[in-house]
Order: C-alpha cells, then sequence, then structure tokens
C-alpha cells in the first residue's frame, strides 16, 4: 500500500505534466484529414458505382460532396498554419507548368463538379511555366475551386496568364460576387465571424502561402473584385 506522501507526490507529479495543446490539436486534426480523405474517396467510388437516380438524390449527394471536401480542406488549412508557426513547413519551390496543377485540381473535384453541373473552362497557354510549391498552391487553388463551386450557377473559368513579371492565376464564377466586406484591396483583412461559421480561413491560409512565395520582383499576394469575366467574382494570385 503506498504512503499518504508516495499518494501526493505521485499526484504533485501527475499535476505538473505538461500538455502541448496545439500539438495535440494538430495531431488530431491530422488524423480528421485522413479520415475525411478516405470518406471523399468511398463516396465518390459509391457515386461511381451507383449514380443518382433522381434529381433529388443527386443533390443530397452534391451537399453531401461538397460539405465534405469543404471540411477536409478547412483540415488541411488548420494543419498547414501550425506547422508554418512552428517553422516546421516545408517549402519547395520548383519548376512547374500552370496548366498542370490547374488540370490537377480540376480533376481532384471531378464529382464536386459534375454532381452541381458546372462546367469549367481553362485558360491556360501549355508551356507556361513557373517557380512555386506545387503542394502549397495547389491547396490554395482546391480551396478556391471548391468554395466558388458553392457559389456558381454553371461556369467556372480557371485562367493563368503572365502579368508584369508575376504568375496570375486567377478563378472567376458565374455567381452574385463577393460580398462588400472582402473587397478590400490585395490583402482582403476581413472580420472573422463564428455567428455565420465564416472565420475566413481560406483567406488567412491564401495570404500566409503567397507570403512564402518570394523574388527580387517582390512578394505573393492576390486580389478579389466582382464584375469578372463570366459576371461574377473573381479572385487572382500573384506568384512572382
Amino acid at each position: 500500500m503506498n504512503s499518504s506522501s508516495e499518494q501526493e507526490n505521485g499526484n504533485e507529479n501527475y499535476g505538473q505534466t505538461p500538455i502541448d495543446f496545439s500539438f495535440v490539436l494538430a495531431s488530431s486534426v491530422h488524423d480528421m484529414k485522413n479520415s475525411l480523405g478516405m470518406l471523399l474517396n468511398t463516396l465518390s467510388a459509391m457515386m461511381a458505382s451507383s449514380p443518382p437516380k433522381d434529381a433529388e438524390q443527386a443533390r443530397f449527394f452534391s451537399v453531401l460532396e461538397y460539405e465534405a471536401a469543404r471540411i477536409n480542406g478547412e483540415l488541411v488549412q488548420l494543419l498547414s498554419l501550425y506547422r508554418m508557426d512552428e517553422n516546421t513547413m516545408s517549402v519547395v519551390i520548383d519548376e512547374h507548368h500552370a496548366i498542370d496543377i490547374i488540370d490537377e485540381q480540376i480533376a481532384r473535384n471531378d464529382t464536386l463538379l459534375k454532381s452541381r453541373n458546372i462546367d469549367v473552362q481553362v485558360d491556360c497557354d501549355s508551356d507556361l511555366i513557373w517557380y512555386f510549391d506545387n503542394e502549397l498552391i495547389g491547396g490554395v487553388l482546391n480551396n478556391l475551386i471548391v468554395n466558388c463551386a458553392r457559389y456558381s450557377r454553371k461556369q467556372l473559368l480557371v485562367s493563368a496568364t503572365e502579368e508584369n513579371g508575376f504568375l496570375c492565376i486567377s478563378v472567376a464564377d458565374d455567381g452574385q460576387g463577393y460580398p462588400d466586406n472582402m473587397l478590400m484591396g490585395a490583402l482582403p483583412q476581413t472580420p472573422v465571424s463564428f455567428s455565420s461559421g465564416n472565420t475566413r480561413l481560406g483567406l488567412l491560409f491564401t495570404r500566409k502561402v503567397l507570403e512564402l512565395h518570394k523574388s527580387k520582383k517582390g512578394q505573393g499576394y492576390m486580389t478579389i473584385a466582382n464584375n469578372g469575366p463570366l459576371g461574377g467574382g473573381v479572385l487572382k494570385l500573384y506568384l512572382p
């Protein structure tokens, strides 16, 4: 039987055990991200083998696909922001064809886009090459496509071109456009709204990723505007 002094020492030591909550949270986010990834893959396989029987069932699948993809994207962003804050994020700037990253992210969301009957147009020179981190910029572009899929009516336009020494990747939709509080210049500083569920996490992640892309020309940035080429909103990423 332990003495009272031993029990006190044990309780005291237990009480002093440090808990790195940020690490625990990051580990949990990583596990949830993996589970959601498996869920998305299973959902895509199920929809391929058993297509929706009617419009109502297609709408249910569409909502499920969108919400799962959105949550998965936010978990990826949270994990990436944690790694940036801990200075453990590996940034690999290399040469890539712009068309490849665009096609990859569109294919990644093929089921979602088809379930919402959205036609995606691509405007990019197949020979356009630039230097950037393919994983990080791919994550940003994926987030844009998923979000625009929700607000588009029928069309999305993803384009890439060189503008004033920067690579400009833009995503335009035919929706109602961005709200006024997001139209605040190159680096939108929009408020967090937990009541509406809009934490602007995607914008924060995008800004941080663009800040990691620097050269003698300057630093990466983005712009948000309405009345784009399809009549709705248009968000542009600029990489030096």
